[in-house]
């Protein structure tokens, strides 16, 4: 295979966490430049995966601020000596309180700003990608996603999973607003974006829409 017929994007789901939180390692194949997406724990594990694709990382991305995505963000920050950016400021409140979630999940949370915090309209670069942001509260109210037109994929973070939805009874959740969220912010990306979701499988809006119990066309109009 060619480098030129490399697809633009490409994504690799690492595990991370008790609660097996999917953080992604995203790269651009034309600069092998990366981004690491939700680096809640497990740093040794995240690292490997960067050497095993080859990549040379140049900034870590979060969704939100919840401690299985962001508690050991910092950590990995200073290591690699690159820049955070995200969430959205609303998730201060979850960013300042990390040290003290930590020891619920057996996570080294470390409290810290991003270097740069995101809204909608906002675009993140990786290498010659770039991602438009969405603010997609429900789960947090800081929570973004990613979203990398010419891939048709979107990183999604707690906002929609493989048939089910994120939770909205921690402090800044909101059902209606979630599903708000993923009917107003998600659906109109297009039924064939493929999406990785915070944890579990990876789907398509297509797939949800048909089939998801909280958010599919048919549960909606009932």
């Amino acid at each position: 295979m060619t480098k030129t017929s490399l697809p633009p994007l490409r994504a690799a789901i690492i595990p991370v966490t008790p609660i097996q939180q999917n953080c992604t390692l995203l790269w651009c194949t034309a600069t092998m430049k990366a981004a690491v997406v939700d680096p809640g724990g497990d740093l040794p594990r995240i690292k490997a995966a960067i050497a095993e694709a080859g990549v040379t990382v140049e900034k870590i991305l979060l969704t939100h601020g919840h401690i299985d995505h962001a508690g050991e963000a910092k950590a990995l920050a200073d290591d690699l000596a690159v820049p955070i950016e995200g969430p959205h400021k609303a998730d201060r409140f979850w960013l300042q309180r990390l040290d003290q979630d930590g020891p619920k999940y057996g996570i080294a949370g470390v409290n810290f700003e991003p270097d740069r915090w995101l809204v909608e309209g906002d675009r993140v670069s990786v290498g010659d990608l770039v991602l438009d942001v969405y603010e997609t509260p429900g789960h947090t109210e800081g929570h973004v996603i990613f979203h990398h037109a010419p891939s048709k994929f979107a990183q999604v973070g707690d906002v929609l999973f493989q048939g089910s939805v994120g939770r909205s009874d921690m402090p800044g959740g909101n059902h209606r607003v979630l599903l708000s969220s993923i009917v107003e912010k998600l659906w109109p990306l297009g039924s064939d974006t493929s999406f990785i979701p915070g944890h579990g499988p990876a789907s398509t809006f297509a797939h949800e829409r048909a089939t998801n119990l909280f958010v599919s066309d048919r549960a909606l109009a009932a």
